[in-house]
């Protein structure tokens, strides 16, 4: 049987891969995954103290996705001690995006203020801090990478090309790994994944923090990273989406079978398909007040020093 030919050239490239890590050395960069159990306890109460926080259940502090460019200077990192520093570890506040659990109104009313008969108001979120693990983490550099600069929105060649991300490239290299994961107390669920392919003429990094807070809210925050190799631009769009449960609820295929809910890709895929006026306003019924609820386009420019 003849083997369909492609027209994409499969540059010289390197691959490594152990037990807990894997990369891939291509065109000047090196992209190194790390994938390994949940920390042990000395590790967990090291990264408690330094970013001030009841960790979540499962929190995998070892693990990471590196971007490295030599000749730019450039190292970008996703890890879980990052990604929990942009938690808000106090009181929440206007645009913190405070969420109460599901039962927190029934909750509120047998509680009253003391030296009171009034219920306690049903502005007052279940705890004086971020229980869900809502982060913004986009990844962050050290001093020699290159500084992150607006795009601009005219130019095409500052956005992220679909058209080439669905093309039926070969993949030279996928790996995905997860920073952390909690149950909420059985509430629902708060995740971050990250996500990076390489094909012959480009590579994809997508961060995804998920949130469910079962029939209550539904909240999404990515970060995409892209690099067309012969050019010198990445590209980085940051999105935020939050709607609440009832409305993913309803677009359920079959309404009495809820396990898509649980399905962060399929969320993900509706709430990509909803208009902004839907998911990015405090009108859409979710009403937390998050300062995520925006789109940021920023590019980098890559030094080539001699």
């Amino acid at each position: 049987m003849d083997i369909p030919s492609t027209s994409t050239t499969v540059p010289t490239h390197v691959l490594d891969e152990s037990p807990m890590s894997k990369s891939i050395s291509i065109h000047g960069w090196k992209i190194t995954t790390t994938s390994t159990a949940i920390s042990n306890a000395a590790e967990l109460d090291t990264l408690q103290a330094e970013v001030e926080l009841t960790l979540p259940e499962m929190t995998f502090g070892n693990n990471a996705v590196i971007l490295e460019h030599e000749a730019s200077g450039l190292f970008y990192a996703f890890d879980a001690r990052g990604a929990l520093r942009e938690v808000c570890n106090k009181e929440l506040g206007p645009g913190d995006g405070g969420v109460k659990v599901g039962y927190a109104e029934d909750w509120a009313k047998t509680r009253t203020v003391p030296d009171s008969t009034s219920p306690v108001s049903e502005m007052v979120v279940a705890k004086p801090y971020d229980w869900t693990y809502t982060t913004m983490y986009a990844g962050h550099g050290f001093a020699s990478t290159p500084k992150w600069q607006p795009a601009d929105p005219e130019d095409s060649s500052q956005s992220i090309p679909m058209s080439t991300l669905t093309r039926p490239d070969p993949i030279l290299y996928y790996a995905a790994t997860q920073l952390f994961e909690d149950e909420l107390h059985d509430n629902g669920t708060s995740t971050y994944i990250v996500r990076v392919r390489v094909m012959p003429t480009c590579f994809f990094l997508l961060a995804r923090f998920s949130l469910r807070v079962d029939n209550v809210i539904f909240r999404q925050h990515d970060t995409r990273i892209f690099h067309e190799f012969s050019t010198d631009i990445l590209i980085r769009e940051m999105a935020g989406w939050e709607v609440p449960y009832a409305t993913l609820r309803a677009r359920l295929p079959t309404p009495d079978d809820r396990t898509n809910l649980t399905d962060t890709q399929w969320v993900a895929n509706v709430l990509n398909e909803m208009p902004a006026s839907v998911t990015q306003n405090k009108r859409s019924g979710a009403g937390t007040g998050w300062r995520g609820l925006v789109r940021k386009v920023e590019v980098m420019r890559l030094r080539q020093d001699a």
